[in-house]
């Protein structure tokens, strides 16, 4: 969510968009990244407890980013478009509570979105504050299938003099 820290509420959603996984893509990810038999091979993915091939963990994950940094480019781009000042996105200290709730097969569609949950002021960095959000991906049957905790640093539209 690219907003100056005050402009941010809790309980603001935003969806990201949305990845159809094929059989293709599923092999050719784990293959490089997360080779385990039911990744890689559809004969072994249906001899496992899955019954099919499924899409590593990871790859659900890194969808998610890709949509994010993409939703990002977005933002940044309509902000510089309307002149106006583009709010600073600080590190982020991690995310928690990494949760793969259902498998993801050949011909899902995950549908990626951003929730913010919670926000503080930071101590350690005032010029910006934190925000936490619930990253979430759900299947074409409202199945959820990734959850974690994001944690980021936004910048603040005004500072208090130190």
């Amino acid at each position: 969510m690219i907003k100056f820290f005050e402009d941010l509420h809790v309980g603001e959603r935003v969806l990201l968009g949305s990845h159809l996984f094929t059989a293709d893509d599923i092999k050719t990810f784990a293959a490089q990244y997360d080779p385990q038999r039911f990744h890689v091979d559809e004969e072994q993915g249906r001899l496992s407890p899955y019954g099919a091939l499924i899409a590593s963990g990871w790859h659900t994950g890194s969808i998610w980013m890709r949509k994010l940094v993409d939703y990002h480019k977005g933002e940044i781009e309509a902000f510089r478009e309307r002149g106006e000042q583009v709010p600073a996105l600080g590190p982020s200290p991690g995310f928690r509570e990494l949760k793969w709730h259902k498998p993801v097969f050949a011909g899902d569609t995950v549908t990626y979105a951003i929730e913010v949950v919670a926000k503080r002021v930071s101590q350690s960095r005032p010029r910006f504050g934190i925000i936490e959000t619930l990253a979430t991906g759900d299947n074409q049957n409202g199945a959820r299938v990734i959850s974690f905790i994001s944690t980021t640093f936004i910048e603040r539209r005004s500072t208090p003099p130190e």
